[in-house]
């Protein structure tokens, strides 16, 4: 009659009752309309209409409201209803087949085979969405994603199926993470790594998309949180790759997971009150994601992020343990590559500074990688200047290969003792060469540090003539100028190439003195005698007048030989 209205629900209170857990207790009615019936998704409660979470769809598409027609398929849930004209042509039958994804393209099944899934590597990176989190949720703790105890008791004779597929369950999943675990402890590319754990997740979890996201960090190894960039990107199927072409990745999920250190499954996002509004999660049709993190004890290195577009679907809690245990063993492969790739670096770096700074020094700068930025202090060092006196002419009278080889040693001998006595070789400069004593490292003994590392240079050149007038080659005079004053020290360049080294009145100084120095000399000024503690043998020479200085500067001798 009109005005009759049949309700359809999972509730047994329902005239249709669907025994389907995908069925709203109340999901859909019927309603007389004059000769016909009306299919409305939804229920009415006091007056007030509230549509179902899964919805009605007819004849393939989805429908809040139908004017039925003979032969119409009503699908609800996992069953299938055929409107007819009499109650014999009416049939309810259970759908083997499901729409994927309603809101994108109904028309993608999904068939329950076993066989290998279909993964698709999607190109380019991701984008990020700043969603409120949705309020279905469950969390589970990083210590509890591995090592979680079976519910089957030993005392008990028989296990009860339930126990039974709790371990065929976790059979699976060791089965899983233990091919994994032969598999990557071979790998050190971290997108070959990732390209492994997503595939393992298809294969245990009904995942749709799987997106692995590293965090940026600092050169002194600080995780950045708010900064994720992907490095693996896949989904189940060429169909799927088309459809998450313009998905987002919830940032607010993805902060949570590496804030809390858990892993988290999201669900019935349409569903929750907290995303009203959050139109870029209801068009895309996501309704159950999971983000678990990539934890070790020392650090998050990032997270896996994997989500279902099935609307009718959702991630379970073994998907959640699934999911979180194969981002705790790929986190334990990433902190492996990331040590193996630091070591590498430090080795190179230790080999490139090796050859301007004393060890300790170097070791100092490998263990505080935050001082390696552009920038600088004023601080109080002594600048040695040294160089060879009459080398035009010898390099006229000589072929190229032999003052290359003459230079090589001479550099080698004065840089071993400049790293003797803690002193910082900042640069080579034609056949001189310039070191710094208090810098980076700053000690009282600096400037004496300095004067006794020229007295030995000086006496290492006698030596080295030797050598060289044995093999044939000619013998070379040194200058050396010393100043002790305060400088600008610090990294110069730009942020792809610097150079830790010196600059202001100080080194100019220091230059000039090496300038006037002839071979065999050195000389230093007041300021350098009284900062070595006037403990070093010296004579007075003339006062030097210099560029920009009022006064001229009070020049001394050392006395070494």
């Amino acid at each position: 009659m009109p005005g009759a209205i049949a309700t359809i629900g999972r509730s047994k209170d329902n005239d249709i009752v669907l025994n389907d857990r995908r069925v709203s207790r109340k999901h859909a009615h019927i309603k007389a309309e004059g000769s016909g019936y009306k299919l409305v998704d939804g229920f009415i409660d006091n007056g007030q209409l509230t549509r179902s979470v899964n919805h009605v769809f007819v004849n393939g598409s989805p429908m809040l409201e139908k004017v039925l027609e003979p032969g119409d398929s009503i699908m609800i849930g996992e069953s299938r209803l055929v409107f007819g004209d009499t109650v014999a042509e009416a049939h309810i039958e259970p759908a083997f087949v499901a729409p994927r994804s309603v809101l994108v393209n109904p028309s993608i099944a999904r068939t329950g085979s076993e066989s290998a899934p279909t993964v698709v590597d999607l190109p380019g990176g991701v984008a990020f969405g700043d969603e409120p989190l949705g309020q279905t949720q469950l969390l589970i703790s990083a210590k509890e994603i591995i090592g979680r105890q079976s519910h089957l008791s030993l005392e008990n004779a028989i296990a009860t199926p339930e126990e039974i597929k709790d371990l065929r369950r976790k059979a699976k999943m060791l089965e899983l993470l233990y091919e994994m675990s032969k598999t990557l402890g071979s790998i050190f590319d971290l997108g070959d790594v990732f390209g492994k754990a997503t595939d393992l997740i298809f294969r245990g979890t009904p995942a749709d998309r799987v997106v692995a996201l590293l965090a940026d960090e600092t050169l002194d190894g600080r995780i950045l949180d708010f900064s994720l960039n992907p490095v693996a990107v896949k989904t189940r199927d060429e169909k799927i790759a088309k459809l998450t072409e313009n998905m987002t990745i919830s940032r607010t999920i993805t902060q949570k997971v590496m804030r809390d250190r858990v892993a988290l499954l999201s669900q019935d996002a349409r569903a929750d009150e907290q995303f009203s509004g959050a139109e870029s999660i209801v068009s895309q049709g996501v309704r159950s994601t999971i983000c678990a993190p990539l934890i070790t004890e020392n650090n998050v290195h990032g997270v896996i992020y994997a989500d279902r577009l099935d609307p009718f679907a959702a991630f379970t809690k073994d998907h959640l343990e699934m999911i979180g245990a194969v981002a705790a063993q790929a986190a334990l492969t990433v902190e492996t590559v990331k040590a193996h790739n630091r070591l590498a670096r430090e080795e190179v770096a230790r080999a490139n500074y090796s050859r301007f700074m004393p060890e300790y020094v170097v070791k100092q700068l490998l263990e505080n990688p935050q001082s390696f930025r552009l920038g600088g202090v004023n601080q109080k060092i002594t600048v040695l200047f040294a160089d060879i006196r009459g080398f035009t002419a010898i390099s006229e009278k000589e072929n190229p290969e032999k003052i290359v080889g003459l230079l090589n040693r001479y550099f080698s001998a004065m840089s071993e003792i400049i790293f003797e006595h803690g002193g910082t070789l900042d640069k080579y400069i034609g056949d001189g060469l310039m070191a710094l004593f208090g810098a980076p490292n700053v000690s009282e003994e600096d400037a004496l540090n300095a004067v006794k590392a020229a007295v030995k240079m000086q006496k290492r050149i006698r030596t080295l003539n030797d050598e060289l007038r044995h093999e044939g080659l000619s013998e070379i005079s040194v200058g050396i100028g010393l100043h002790t004053g305060v400088a600008t020290v610090g990294y110069v360049g730009s942020e792809k190439r610097s150079e830790y080294t010196a600059i202001g009145d100080t080194v100019n100084l220091a230059a000039r003195l090496q300038d006037i120095a002839k071979g065999g000399q050195i000389i230093m000024t007041e300021a350098a005698h009284e900062a070595s503690g006037g403990r070093i043998p010296v004579n007075v020479l003339d006062p030097l007048t210099v560029k920009n200085r009022v006064e001229p500067v009070k020049v001394l001798e050392v006395r070494w030989a």
